[in-house]
C-alpha cells in the first residue's frame, strides 16, 4: 500500500470511528478533532484546532486534567481514566433516547503519548469511548441485584420469624401435652390419696378405740393383785410390746402420714393450677399464688442449689392468663437455678407501680457476659450445652410478656448474679382481650 493510500485510509477510520479521538499539545490546544468529538460536541474541527481545550470547555475540570496530561508528558506513557472514576471528562449529551437513563455520556478516555523519533512526546491523544449503554446497565444490574438482596434479606427475616413461630407453638403445645399430663397425673393421684386419707382417718379412729379399751383394762388391772399367775404374764407382755413407747408413738405416726397426705395433696393443686389445662381465657387471679404454685411445682430442681427468699408486696388481682405467666415464672427460676454453681439465694420480690405490678427474680449466679444482654431473648440462643437447652424459654417468655402488654427488662453483673424484672398492667384492654 502506498503511503497516501495508507495516510487516506488512517484519516478515513479516524473520522469514521465510533470513538473520540482529540490531540492536545503541551499547553492543551486542540491539534486534532475527528467527526465523533464534532457530531457530540456541536463543534467542528475548525472552529476548535489551535484553541486550548479549557476555553472550549470551561466546565472541564482543568487541574484534573493538567495533572494527567503532565504525567503523560513526563512518564512518557499512557493514562487511563474510567467512568465509574469519574462520569465524563468532555460534558457531551447522550443522545440515545431509547436507553434512556444517563443525562450525559459516560465515558472511559485512554491518554496516549505521541512521541517524534527521538521518542520524545510531542502530543497527547485523548481518546474517548461511549460506555452509557454500558454504565445504564451495570446501573440497571446493580438495582437488581440490591433489589433481590433486599428481598433475599426480607425473606430470611421472614423465615426468621415463620421458624419462631413455628417453634414457639411447638413448645406451646409441648407445655400443653406436660400440662395435660399433670393434670391427669394429678387427676389419678387424688384418687388413691383420697382413700389413703380415709382409711388414715378411719384408722385413726380405730387406735383411739383400742386405746380405749387398753386403758379400760388397765384401770382394773390393780384387782388382780391377788392372782399373780394371770398378773405376770400380762406384765411381761406390756414390757416387750413396750406400751407407753407405742401409745406416743403411734399418734405421731398418724398425724406425720396425714401431713404427709396434705402435702402431697397440696403438690397435686399446685400441678392443678400450674397446667389449667385448655385455660384461655383472661382472669383475674393473685400473682402470689402463681408464683407459689410454680416454686413448689420446680422446688425439686431448686432446694439443692439456692434458698428462696419471697419478698413480697402488697399486690391487687392481676388481669391475665394464668397459665402463661406459670410458665414465664418456671422458666425464670428455673434458669436461675441453673446459674448458681454450688449455693446460693433466689429472691422473689413484688411491688406495684402505678397502674402496673413487678415481679422480680434475682439470683447470686454465675451472671450473664454484657455482649450476650442484647441477645438472650432471641430464639435459639443459649450458653448451655448441647442437650442442656433449647434456647426457646426466654424467647418464649420475651412473647408471653409482650402479649400481656408487659416488658421484661434484665440486669446482670458477671460473677455476682442476674435480676429479671416483669412489669404488666394491672388489666388488659378490650381489644387486647379480643386479639388474645
Amino acid at each position: 500500500m502506498q503511503e497516501a493510500d495508507f495516510n487516506a485510509l488512517t484519516r478515513f477510520v479516524v473520522e469514521r470511528i465510533e470513538v473520540g479521538i482529540c490531540a492536545l499539545d503541551r499547553d492543551g490546544r486542540v491539534l486534532l478533532w475527528n467527526r465523533f468529538m464534532a457530531m457530540h460536541s456541536g463543534l467542528d474541527a475548525e472552529s476548535v484546532v489551535g484553541r486550548p481545550i479549557y476555553e472550549i470547555f470551561p466546565e472541564v475540570p482543568r487541574p484534573w486534567l493538567e495533572k494527567k496530561l503532565t504525567s503523560v508528558f513526563l512518564l512518557k506513557n499512557y493514562a487511563f481514566t474510567s467512568w465509574q472514576q469519574r462520569a465524563f471528562l468532555f460534558p457531551f449529551q447522550h443522545h440515545r433516547p431509547i436507553t434512556g437513563g444517563a443525562d450525559y455520556m459516560h465515558q472511559n478516555c485512554v491518554f496516549l503519548p505521541v512521541k517524534d523519533a527521538q521518542g520524545e512526546v510531542q502530543q497527547v491523544c485523548i481518546t474517548v469511548f461511549d460506555f452509557t449503554d454500558t454504565a445504564i446497565f451495570q446501573r440497571m444490574l446493580q438495582s437488581t441485584v440490591g433489589e433481590l438482596e433486599r428481598e433475599r434479606s426480607e425473606q430470611r427475616h421472614l423465615i426468621r420469624k415463620l421458624e419462631k413461630a413455628h417453634n414457639q407453638v411447638l413448645q406451646s403445645e409441648k407445655l400443653a401435652s406436660i400440662g395435660q399430663l399433670a393434670a391427669g397425673v394429678a387427676h389419678e393421684i387424688n384418687n388413691p390419696v383420697g382413700f389413703v386419707n380415709s382409711n388414715l382417718g378411719a384408722l385413726e379412729n380405730y387406735v383411739s378405740e383400742l386405746l380405749r379399751v387398753i386403758d379400760a383394762y388397765a384401770a382394773i388391772e390393780s384387782e388382780l393383785q391377788a392372782r399373780p399367775e394371770i398378773l405376770a404374764p400380762l406384765a411381761e407382755i406390756k414390757r416387750k410390746a413396750d406400751l407407753e413407747f407405742l401409745r406416743e408413738d403411734i399418734g405421731q405416726l398418724i398425724r406425720e402420714s396425714k401431713d404427709g397426705l396434705d402435702r402431697v395433696k397440696r403438690i397435686v393443686q399446685d400441678l392443678k393450677d400450674f397446667s389449667r389445662v385448655g385455660e384461655s381465657q383472661w382472669q383475674w387471679v393473685d400473682i402470689h399464688k402463681c408464683l407459689d404454685s410454680t416454686l413448689n411445682v420446680v422446688w425439686n430442681e431448686i432446694k439443692y442449689k439456692a434458698e428462696v427468699v419471697k419478698d413480697y408486696g402488697a399486690l391487687p388481682e392481676v388481669e391475665c392468663l394464668p397459665s402463661q405467666l406459670n410458665q414465664v415464672f418456671m422458666n425464670l427460676l428455673v434458669n436461675a437455678a441453673q446459674a448458681i454453681a454450688e449455693r446460693g439465694t433466689i429472691t422473689i420480690a413484688t411491688r406495684t407501680d402505678g397502674e402496673a405490678v413487678e415481679v422480680s427474680i434475682a439470683d447470686t449466679g454465675n451472671g450473664i457476659p454484657e455482649e450476650n444482654l442484647t441477645r438472650i431473648f432471641d430464639p435459639f440462643f443459649t450458653t448451655k450445652p448441647v442437650g442442656k437447652g433449647t434456647g426457646l424459654g426466654l424467647s418464649v417468655s420475651y412473647s408471653i410478656v409482650a402479649r400481656h402488654h408487659g416488658r421484661i427488662e434484665v440486669e446482670s453483673t458477671l460473677g455476682q448474679g442476674t435480676l429479671f424484672r416483669i412489669c404488666l398492667p394491672k388489666s388488659q384492654a378490650s381489644d387486647a382481650q379480643a386479639a388474645a
